[in-house]
């Protein structure tokens, strides 16, 4: 199983990060240890003293496959939930800065969280307005609309399936809309996707 992670997907965040708006999906990944699940709460690692939220859709992949064409993408997902790309944003500046890779900042142990329910994508009318939320301690701190993004669902699976092969279960971030920012030990983070509650854990 493989986590894929789709970077700068969201023009208002990239803007704020002072990123360039990508002219393909650019994605990265994580080992299935970053995994996070069943809102068990969070640990911030004593390396970092800048751990940022991202809240993103995230889709499962439901059938192998390899060079999707984007009109056949449709058919390699069936359910929609929602993750937390956790980034320890001073450890990323110090590698971007150095033309490093980013795997110590976005793939270190439980940085993906994972709701434990998904959402059949027949519920949603429309898979290019889907809304999706965090909030910290009962406030709103990201807010997103799938019709946002600079690339779709369907545009990703192409793009990705040209270099890896997608098998069943693996899980595909989409990117964070703009909003991102630190995270304290004692904060409540709620992840809503339409108006069902998906996340609901602690920060440690």
């Amino acid at each position: 199983m493989k986590i894929i992670c789709i970077g700068r997907n969201y023009v208002e965040h990239a803007r704020e990060l002072g990123n360039d708006l990508p002219e393909e999906p650019i994605f990265f990944m994580k080992p299935d240890s970053s995994l996070l699940r069943n809102n068990d709460p969070f640990y911030i690692p004593d390396w970092t003293k800048d751990l940022h939220h991202e809240i993103e859709l995230v889709i499962k992949i439901n059938r192998i496959g390899k060079n999707i064409e984007k009109r056949f993408a449709h058919r390699y997902y069936d359910d929609i939930g929602l993750g937390i790309d956790f980034t320890a944003r001073d450890v990323q500046e110090q590698l971007r800065k150095k033309g490093l890779p980013w795997e110590k900042a976005k793939a270190f142990d439980s940085s993906a969280v994972i709701s434990t329910n998904f959402l059949s994508k027949s519920i949603f009318p429309d898979d290019e307005s889907i809304q999706f939320k965090l909030n910290i301690n009962g406030k709103p701190v990201q807010e997103g609309d799938s019709g946002l993004m600079i690339f779709g669902f369907d545009e990703i699976i192409a793009h990705v399936s040209k270099y890896v092969t997608l098998k069943i279960g693996d899980l595909i971030y989409t990117g964070t809309p703009a909003g991102v920012g630190p995270v304290q030990i004692g904060d409540r983070l709620e992840g809503y996707l339409e108006n069902k509650k998906l996340l609901d854990f602690e920060v440690k």
